[in-house]
């Protein structure tokens, strides 16, 4: 066993076992030695977990193929609801998509990477690569970004320390003193954009979201094409849509 982050002690059977569902989730499904190269263990290894997670009904198997069960949608769904204003956010993220006709997610900061909670798609909306539960680096979107500013320095900066700043696109923010100077005017205007710093070709803008004393539950964005996504549109109209449903779920919050 190893030491953790929190100072506990980890159980090295308990990685192995979540990089097998973690693997199974990334190759769609996968033969044991499939997974045991992806994973680089012993095909022993992984026949044994497999057996136990199969027992325990977390997996199912097809053929000589292994597929994740559906007893997972209930585990997400518990941890989709953990927090009340997590539902109270899930209509309006449908309402703004609706209106700007353009993607709309909110995220949460969890072990110093952001993860998409609710995502809906407008009727232009385009393809991305933004399934719920996916995690994504802070520093390189806009809701990221909101997320980023709005925490206390000691942590962004420990987070910074863990995930480092690698580029994503050419115009990916990879230096921490202009990512900080980002960050003041993130907090002065109260919103945060992204141009083109996580996908070629993709605009995004994003609201911090935080409870009734001041702390940080999520981020709010809009994302939609470069294109699209300029002029007074971007630069005010999503601006000010946004600002106005964060200040309206805040509300919310604060008396719910």
């Amino acid at each position: 066993m190893s030491r953790s982050g929190t100072g506990g002690r980890t159980v090295k059977a308990t990685e192995t076992a979540f990089a097998i569902i973690e693997g199974l989730e990334e190759l769609d499904g996968a033969r044991v030695t499939q997974l045991a190269e992806h994973l680089e263990l012993a095909n022993s290894t992984i026949h044994s977990h497999l057996a136990t997670l199969y027992e325990m009904g977390y997996v199912v198997q097809e053929g000589d193929e292994y597929q994740l069960a559906s007893r997972f949608l209930k585990l997400g769904k518990t941890a989709k609801k953990r927090k009340e204003a997590f539902d109270l956010i899930e209509p309006k993220v449908k309402e703004l998509a609706e209106e700007t006709e353009e993607r709309c997610q909110f995220i949460v900061e969890e072990h110093g990477r952001g993860v998409y909670l609710h995502k809906e798609t407008g009727s232009r909306a385009v393809w991305t690569d933004s399934g719920l539960g996916k995690r994504i680096y802070l520093h390189a979107t806009a809701a990221g970004k909101a997320v980023l500013a709005n925490l206390p320095e000691e942590q962004t900066n420990q987070i910074l320390d863990q995930w480092g700043l690698p580029a994503l696109t050419d115009n990916t923010i990879t230096d921490r003193a202009t990512l900080f100077d980002e960050l003041d005017t993130i907090r002065e205007q109260g919103f945060a954009v992204n141009k083109e710093e996580s996908t070629e070709g993709l605009r995004a803008v994003g609201v911090p979201i935080k409870d009734s004393s001041g702390r940080m539950v999520g981020a709010l964005s809009v994302s939609g094409p470069s294109h699209r996504m300029k002029g007074e549109w971007f630069n005010r109209e999503i601006p000010n849509l946004l600002l106005g449903t964060g200040n309206e779920l805040e509300l919310n919050l604060k008396y719910s």
